[in-house]
């Protein structure tokens, strides 16, 4: 028996209902003596709003609802799921994973399920683990999410960060097949560059220590992020034989639309094959790429046999590129 590829076969996502504009958010921060504006914002990173969950909304919460949309586009339900994985670096809890909560929800048991923590590269990781597991023959239709409740660790007083972020969730289904679906991946990290981009609390004693809030060197992230996905994408282009030519759509993480741009520029794509959502979602961290990919595919942007480019980075550092049938 031939080894197996693995193919994208349903996308969904979800966005909490609160959409939250610059405007609105500006009139908070206003409250708390801190200025800023929508046009500060839009020109520094492209954002005009993003959605924030309701205190007792959890990231398995918003990844069940993404999870259902993507089962019913592949045609499949959740008892034909043979392996969850969720990225997300807001789990409901310490411990179990979110994706064992999420498998509960679905009203399935006994698949293995776990998370995948490397924060805005998550659901890249992720993909790149169920193609692998895929591939040796571990499991044939994987559930693949992408979920987050930033707001929950954004600090309110720093408006450099607090504007950047949205809550979301996105999912695929990937199953194996006959035909390649993806094609190649190259994920890294390097845990030297820690501290531009973490939220270094953590629980001991029964009491948060540390600082539970998002921290972010902005500008050294910046100049890091466009190197190393331009990096990623050539060599995952390298490993399945193609070229920039070959790109029918690029689909970063929706971090900072001057970013995005970057990337396209040096992979000599136009803007028209780059997909953006970072204007209506903020950055949702593991959730973007997903989030963005379903956009696309709803809106029929994206299409069947088109080649897609997906790629990520953030804090670990972590980074990585997945290149894609679909």
């Amino acid at each position: 028996m031939s080894t197996p590829y693995s193919r994208i076969t349903g996308t969904g996502s979800y966005l909490p209902p609160r959409r939250v504009t610059n405007d609105d958010l500006a009139r908070e921060l206003a409250g708390r003596g801190i200025e800023t504006s929508d046009q500060w914002i839009v020109e520094r990173t492209g954002i005009r709003a993003r959605h924030f969950a309701e205190p007792d909304v959890t990231s398995s919460e918003l990844a069940l609802h993404a999870s259902r949309h993507a089962l019913e586009a592949a045609g499949r339900s959740a008892s034909d799921v043979d392996l969850i994985i969720v990225a997300t670096s807001t789990p409901d809890m310490v411990f179990p994973s979110s994706a064992s909560i999420l498998q509960h929800k679905l009203g399935v048991a006994g698949c293995p399920a776990f998370d995948v923590q490397a924060v805005c590269s998550g659901f890249i990781y992720a993909l790149t683990v169920a193609d692998a597991m895929i591939r040796t023959g571990t499991a044939r239709c994987a559930l693949v999410v992408g979920a987050e409740v930033f707001s929950r660790i954004l600090d309110f007083s720093d408006r450099t960060t607090c504007v950047l972020f949205g809550d979301g969730a996105g999912a695929v289904v990937l199953e194996a097949s006959d035909t390649p679906g993806i094609l190649a991946s190259d994920i890294h990290a390097d845990g030297s560059h820690v501290g531009i981009l973490c939220t270094p609390g953590h629980v001991s004693g029964g009491q948060v220590t540390g600082t539970p809030l998002l921290h972010m060197d902005g500008q050294a992230v910046f100049k890091l992020a466009v190197r190393v996905l331009e990096d990623a994408a050539r060599t995952v282009l390298k490993k399945a034989g193609k070229t920039d030519a070959d790109i029918d759509w690029l689909i970063p993480h929706q971090a900072n639309i001057r970013i995005m741009q970057g990337t396209a520029r040096k992979l000599k794509l136009p803007m028209d094959k780059l997909v953006v959502t970072v204007h209506e979602h903020g950055n949702t961290s593991a959730a973007s790429i997903p989030l963005a990919l379903d956009a696309a595919v709803r809106d029929g942007q994206v299409k069947k046999g088109d080649t897609v480019m997906l790629e990520g980075v953030g804090g670990g550092f972590t980074w990585g590129a997945v290149l894609l049938n679909m």
